[in-house]
Protein backbone atom coordinates (compact mmCIF):
# COMPACT_ATOMS: atom_id res chain seq x y z
CA UNK A 1 0.00 0.00 0.00
CA UNK A 2 1.67 3.29 -1.07
CA UNK A 3 0.40 6.93 0.74
CA UNK A 4 -1.04 8.49 -2.21
CA UNK A 5 -4.46 8.19 -3.48
CA UNK A 6 -7.30 9.23 -6.36
CA UNK A 7 -9.14 11.73 -5.19
CA UNK A 8 -13.20 11.71 -6.60
CA UNK A 9 -15.03 14.95 -7.17
CA UNK A 10 -17.63 16.44 -9.63
CA UNK A 11 -18.74 20.16 -11.04
CA UNK A 12 -21.08 21.65 -13.13
CA UNK A 13 -19.14 23.07 -15.82
CA UNK A 14 -15.96 22.77 -17.93
CA UNK A 15 -14.93 25.74 -16.71
CA UNK A 16 -15.20 25.22 -13.16
CA UNK A 17 -13.30 22.12 -13.61
CA UNK A 18 -10.54 23.68 -15.82
CA UNK A 19 -10.08 26.40 -12.47
CA UNK A 20 -10.35 23.36 -10.06
CA UNK A 21 -8.00 21.71 -11.82
CA UNK A 22 -5.31 24.22 -12.13
CA UNK A 23 -5.73 25.54 -8.71
CA UNK A 24 -5.17 22.38 -7.30
CA UNK A 25 -1.90 21.86 -9.36
CA UNK A 26 -0.39 25.15 -8.55
CA UNK A 27 -1.00 24.57 -4.61
CA UNK A 28 0.85 21.35 -5.57
CA UNK A 29 -2.22 19.82 -3.72
CA UNK A 30 -2.25 17.61 -6.94
CA UNK A 31 -0.06 16.22 -9.15
CA UNK A 32 -2.23 15.79 -11.82
CA UNK A 33 -5.44 16.53 -12.50
CA UNK A 34 -7.94 14.71 -15.26
CA UNK A 35 -10.83 16.55 -16.35
CA UNK A 36 -13.38 14.07 -18.00
CA UNK A 37 -16.78 16.21 -19.12
CA UNK A 38 -19.93 14.85 -20.38
CA UNK A 39 -21.06 12.64 -17.23
CA UNK A 40 -24.63 12.30 -16.08
CA UNK A 41 -24.85 12.21 -12.00
CA UNK A 42 -28.11 11.24 -10.88
CA UNK A 43 -28.40 11.80 -7.08
CA UNK A 44 -30.87 13.08 -3.63
CA UNK A 45 -30.88 16.62 -3.07
CA UNK A 46 -33.08 18.54 -0.35
CA UNK A 47 -35.50 15.53 -0.89
CA UNK A 48 -36.05 15.44 -4.58
CA UNK A 49 -34.23 12.75 -7.26
CA UNK A 50 -32.15 14.73 -9.08
CA UNK A 51 -30.09 14.40 -12.33
CA UNK A 52 -27.71 16.57 -14.21
CA UNK A 53 -24.97 16.48 -16.31
CA UNK A 54 -21.44 17.24 -14.90
CA UNK A 55 -17.57 16.88 -15.10
CA UNK A 56 -15.50 14.46 -13.39
CA UNK A 57 -12.40 14.86 -11.54
CA UNK A 58 -10.06 12.72 -10.92
CA UNK A 59 -7.11 14.08 -8.72
CA UNK A 60 -4.02 12.34 -8.15
CA UNK A 61 -2.64 13.12 -4.57
CA UNK A 62 -1.10 11.76 -0.98
CA UNK A 63 -3.19 10.97 2.29
CA UNK A 64 -1.24 13.49 3.88
CA UNK A 65 -2.31 16.15 1.63
CA UNK A 66 -6.17 14.96 1.81
CA UNK A 67 -7.23 17.80 4.48
CA UNK A 68 -5.59 20.42 2.79
CA UNK A 69 -6.87 18.96 -0.99
CA UNK A 70 -10.26 19.14 0.21
CA UNK A 71 -10.07 22.96 2.00
CA UNK A 72 -8.90 24.10 -1.13
CA UNK A 73 -11.87 22.50 -3.12
CA UNK A 74 -14.70 23.42 -0.97
CA UNK A 75 -13.17 27.25 -0.63
CA UNK A 76 -13.29 27.41 -4.62
CA UNK A 77 -16.39 24.80 -5.52
CA UNK A 78 -19.62 26.09 -6.68
CA UNK A 79 -21.35 23.50 -4.92
CA UNK A 80 -22.80 23.70 -1.38
CA UNK A 81 -21.32 19.89 -0.60
CA UNK A 82 -18.87 19.27 -3.25
CA UNK A 83 -18.27 15.46 -3.71
CA UNK A 84 -14.54 14.53 -2.26
CA UNK A 85 -13.51 10.78 -2.08
CA UNK A 86 -10.22 9.44 -1.20
CA UNK A 87 -9.72 6.40 -2.67
CA UNK A 88 -6.35 4.54 -1.84
CA UNK A 89 -3.64 3.28 -4.47
CA UNK A 90 -2.35 0.36 -3.57
CA UNK A 91 0.57 0.34 -6.10
CA UNK A 92 1.73 1.53 -9.26
CA UNK A 93 4.58 2.16 -11.55
CA UNK A 94 7.82 2.89 -9.36
CA UNK A 95 8.34 5.55 -11.93
CA UNK A 96 5.67 7.56 -11.69
CA UNK A 97 4.65 7.25 -8.10
CA UNK A 98 8.56 8.96 -7.58
CA UNK A 99 6.75 11.17 -10.38
CA UNK A 100 3.45 12.04 -8.28
CA UNK A 101 5.31 12.57 -4.76
CA UNK A 102 8.04 14.80 -6.09
CA UNK A 103 4.88 17.12 -7.67
CA UNK A 104 2.95 17.30 -4.24
CA UNK A 105 4.19 20.06 -1.79
CA UNK A 106 4.89 18.56 1.70
CA UNK A 107 1.87 18.42 4.46
CA UNK A 108 3.31 21.11 6.55
CA UNK A 109 3.09 22.97 2.97
CA UNK A 110 6.76 23.26 1.96
CA UNK A 111 6.99 23.26 -2.07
Amino acid sequence: MTDKIVVLSTCATGEEAEKLARLLVEQRLAACVNVIPGIRSYYRWKGAVEADGECLLIMKSSRDLFGSLTAALEKAHSYEVPEALAIPIVDGAANYLNWLGANLRSPDGQE
